[in-house]
């Protein structure tokens, strides 16, 4: 396999949409996330950027990667180029997300008896995360 034969600009795409999404979901669930961590806007106003630059550069692992593990699963053949489909990309997405993620999540939520709103605000981005790369992916892959 081939890991640098993805469409690097659906990518990208995807990565800067995946955050716009997040920006959106979380500013519109701010007060309930706040709530869920234990935490006033006082305590967490006037953080460093590192969180953001963390989130971006993961982001664009995620999108990197389900790009890769669509094409891989969806490949017509080996060696053969796959333009990645649609319905394929967010369905992989999602199954990636249920496989992985949010179980990932709950599992570190629960040892760190984190409330089950963090979990579901979270789990809920992160769906939101795959579905919006899935889609640019598929639209531009």
């Amino acid at each position: 396999m081939d890991f640098f034969a993805v469409n690097w600009l659906a990518v990208i795409v995807a990565t800067v949409a995946s955050m716009i999404f997040g920006m959106g979901w979380y500013m519109g669930l701010s007060k309930q996330w706040l709530a869920a961590i234990g935490k006033t806007r006082e305590e967490i106003s006037g953080s460093s950027a590192a969180p953001f630059v963390v989130a971006a550069i993961c982001q664009l692992v995620l999108a990197y990667f389900l790009a890769m593990i669509t094409a891989a699963v969806y490949a017509p053949a080996a060696g053969a180029a796959v333009d990645l489909q649609l319905a394929d990309a967010i369905t992989m997405g999602v199954v990636l997300w249920a496989g992985f993620i949010v179980t990932t999540m709950t599992i570190n939520h629960r040892y760190q008896n984190a409330k089950w709103s963090l979990t579901i605000i979270d789990a809920g981005h992160f769906l939101g995360v795959v579905m919006v790369q899935g889609t640019v992916l598929g639209l531009l892959g």
